[in-house]
């Protein structure tokens, strides 16, 4: 077992689904973080001191002062983030190949399809200035085959991987949005009932709880946010 860190991991965070997953990841371990607001919606993302931690420009990303072998160390991509706190600290990431491999499987699943195209969903459905009927119709066609799949593999499973791992924490922000991305949880009864366990749990509750310092973003209503996030090309 990876002893206790003594100092806080800094967490670069806006409350967004990929942001959640690194809160409730770091409440789920026990670590000790101090959160950095990324207020996406006024272009702290392409600020050049976080830009230096995450080059996509995209939160969250951490820096943990006590990395591997002890210098810190900064990392970016929330996937990547579960893993190495997985690694970190023993918890909530196999350590046997066979069942590493099966969490990996449905952490890039959420990685690759599920969060980009229920974020197509969110984008299309409630912030497009113009409503695109084929590419609204896209997007909710193939989120409802990825709550298909989901709920396929839930199916005799309490989680997505037998046992709690990172893969439910990355999917969760996500999937628990399902009414704004034109879905009906009910027809994924095993989503439904894995959402239930999911959000019952203590240090869910308080991930998705974590607030970031700075003006609510109302991104449906605010033009400059939607100039911002929407709009943006490569910054240099």
């Amino acid at each position: 077992m990876a002893e206790a860190p003594n100092q806080s991991i800094e967490l670069f965070y806006w409350p967004t689904p990929n942001g959640w997953k690194i809160t409730i990841m770091l409440e789920e371990c026990g670590l000790p973080y101090e959160v950095r607001a990324v207020n996406i919606g006024a272009g702290d993302q392409f600020k050049p001191e976080f830009l230096a931690i995450s080059p996509n420009n995209k939160m969250p990303a951490i820096l943990d002062p006590e990395g591997p072998d002890g210098p810190p160390i900064t990392i970016f991509e929330s996937g990547a983030i579960l893993q190495y706190l997985g690694r970190k600290t023993g918890k909530l990431y196999p350590s046997a190949e066979r069942a590493r491999i099966e969490v990996d499987e449905w952490l890039f699943w959420q990685m690759a399809g599920f969060g980009p195209m229920l974020g197509q969903v969110h984008h299309f459905r409630n912030y497009a200035p113009e409503k695109i009927p084929y590419a609204i119709d896209r997007y909710v066609n193939e989120a409802h085959r990825l709550y298909g799949v989901l709920d396929k593999r839930l199916e005799g499973r309490e989680f997505v991987c037998g046992d709690y791992s990172i893969a439910d924490i990355a999917i969760v922000g996500w999937a628990k949005l399902w009414d704004k991305q034109g879905q009906d949880v009910s027809d994924f009864p095993n989503v439904a009932r894995w959402l239930d366990v999911m959000l019952a749990r203590p240090a869910v509750q308080r991930g998705l709880a974590v607030k970031a310092e700075g003006p609510t973003l109302d991104l449906a209503n605010d033009p400059g946010a939607q100039k911002i996030l929407f709009g943006q090309r490569a910054r240099r």
